[in-house]
C-alpha cells in the first residue's frame, strides 16, 4: 500500500533546523516505503536542503570603472546613466535619456550609400533655412534695396565716379547678363544680374556705407584726380586696410568728400561713399548752415562788420551771411577772430566776404555743418 502524507503531519513529527532566510530554497526530497505486513518497520524519510546559490563572481576583464546594479528579487541587471539636468547638476538614473531613445527609434538600421541625387538635399538641410514665399516677398518689399540705375551701381561698387561710370557705359565697356548696355538709366540688381566692366565681374555684394568726419589739415585738396597735390583721401589708406580685414570678400568703398574746402582752409569735412546722402546735405535745398572761424591780420572795426553783414556778389549771386560775430581775444593769440555763419555754400564764399569787407585772412577753419560740430578732441 502507499501511504499518503500531508505537510501538516510531517511538521508535527519533525523539527527542521532553522536557516537564514537570505536566499535558501526549500526543496524537500521525501522517500517513503511501506510494507503490507503489520510488522513492517515504521516509515523512513530522507529530507535535505538545497545549498544556497553561489554569488556571481566579478569578471576578470571588468575594471574599476564598471558598475552594475543587481536587484535581489529577480537578479536583473541595470545600467546607470549619468545625465546633466536642467539645473546644471549631474544626476543618476536607471533608464536612458529620451533623446537617445528617439534617435534610436528614428535611426535607419540599414547602411545605405549616399546617392548623388541625395547630396543636394543633405546640403540644403545643413545650410540656411528655407523661408516661405510670403516671408521672402515681405523681405523684398520692405528691406531689400530695389533695382538701381546702372551708373549708380558702378559708382557704389567703387568702379569710378558716377560721371566716369556713365562714360564707361557709353563706350560699351559694360555688359549686363551677356549683352552690352549703353544706357546708364538701366535698372539692375547686382544680386541677380551679371555685370561686367572691362571683362571683370562686378561683385554681388556692394561695400558697406560709411560716414566719416575729417578734421582737414592745410595743404590737402578735396579731389582725387590731381596727382601733383596731396588729397584728403590719402589720409584714409590705413582705414581702408582695416576695413578690408574686417569685411573680407567685399570691395573697398570708393570714398569722396561732401562738398569741398580749398587747400588753405582747414576744419570739418564729411567723407562718405553714399551718393544720395551727399546729395541731400550738399544741395542748396537742404538749407544747412556752415560755421567758420576766421583769424585776421590787423584790426577789426565796426565798418568791417557792417560790410560783412551786407554781403557780396559770388558767382553772379548776392550772398548774405546768416550772422557775423567778433569773438573775444584769446590769451595766447593776439589776432582777432570772427565767427561767420553761411548757408548757401558758394565757392570761396567766406573768403569773398572777407575780401569785400577789406579784411585779410590769416587762417580759416570750418567748425560746424548743420547740427554736427567738429569734435574738440579730433586731431
Amino acid at each position: 500500500m502507499t501511504a499518503s502524507l500531508s505537510w501538516s503531519s510531517l511538521s508535527k513529527s519533525f523539527r527542521f533546523p532553522r536557516r537564514p532566510a537570505r536566499s535558501l530554497s526549500l526543496a524537500p526530497r521525501i522517500a517513503c516505503s511501506s510494507s503490507p505486513s503489520p510488522s513492517s518497520p515504521p516509515l523512513q524519510f530522507d529530507i535535505s536542503f538545497a545549498p544556497p546559490k553561489p554569488k556571481p563572481k566579478p569578471r576578470p576583464d571588468s575594471g574599476s570603472g564598471d558598475c552594475s546594479f543587481i536587484s535581489g528579487a529577480g537578479q536583473q541587471l541595470f545600467i546607470p546613466w549619468i545625465l546633466r539636468g536642467e539645473d546644471g547638476q549631474l544626476k543618476l538614473q536607471s533608464h536612458p535619456p529620451a533623446r537617445l531613445i528617439h534617435a534610436l527609434a528614428h535611426a535607419d538600421t540599414g547602411e545605405k550609400r549616399a546617392k548623388k541625387k541625395d547630396k543636394p538635399k543633405a546640403a540644403a538641410a545643413g545650410g540656411e533655412p528655407k523661408y516661405s514665399k510670403a516671408a521672402r516677398r515681405f523681405y523684398n518689399d520692405n528691406f531689400r534695396d530695389p533695382p538701381q540705375r546702372l551708373s549708380k551701381v558702378l559708382a557704389a561698387a567703387g568702379v569710378a565716379s558716377r560721371r566716369s561710370s556713365e562714360e564707361l557705359i557709353f563706350e560699351g565697356k559694360v555688359t549686363v547678363n551677356g549683352s552690352v548696355c549703353k544706357t546708364p538709366q538701366t535698372r539692375v540688381d547686382p544680386m541677380k544680374d551679371a555685370i561686367y566692366v572691362n571683362g571683370n565681374r562686378l561683385p554681388k555684394k556692394l561695400p558697406p556705407k560709411v560716414y566719416l568726419a575729417l578734421n582737414k589739415p592745410k595743404g590737402y585738396i578735396c579731389s582725387a584726380g590731381e596727382k601733383e597735390s596731396k588729397s584728403v583721401l590719402e589720409l584714409f589708406d590705413d582705414y581702408l586696410k582695416i576695413l578690408g580685414k574686417r569685411n573680407p570678400g567685399l570691395p573697398k568703398p570708393r570714398l569722396f568728400t561732401v562738398g569741398r574746402l580749398d587747400v588753405a582752409t582747414s576744419g570739418l569735412i564729411i567723407v562718405t561713399n553714399d551718393g544720395d546722402f551727399s546729395q541731400k546735405i550738399s544741395h542748396p535745398s537742404a538749407n544747412l548752415s556752415k560755421e567758420y572761424i576766421a583769424a585776421v591780420d590787423g584790426e577789426v572795426h565796426k565798418r568791417h562788420l557792417i560790410a560783412l553783414s551786407q554781403g557780396t556778389v559770388v558767382d553772379g549771386t548776392h550772398c548774405i551771411p546768416d550772422s557775423v560775430e567778433l569773438l573775444p581775444r584769446q590769451p595766447d593769440n593776439s589776432r582777432h577772430r570772427l565767427r561767420i555763419v553761411v548757408h548757401e555754400g558758394r565757392n570761396h564764399e567766406v573768403r569773398e566776404l572777407m575780401k569785400n569787407a577789406g579784411l585779410q585772412i590769416y587762417s580759416l577753419k570750418r567748425v560746424r555743418i548743420g547740427g554736427f560740430r567738429l569734435p574738440a578732441d579730433l586731431g
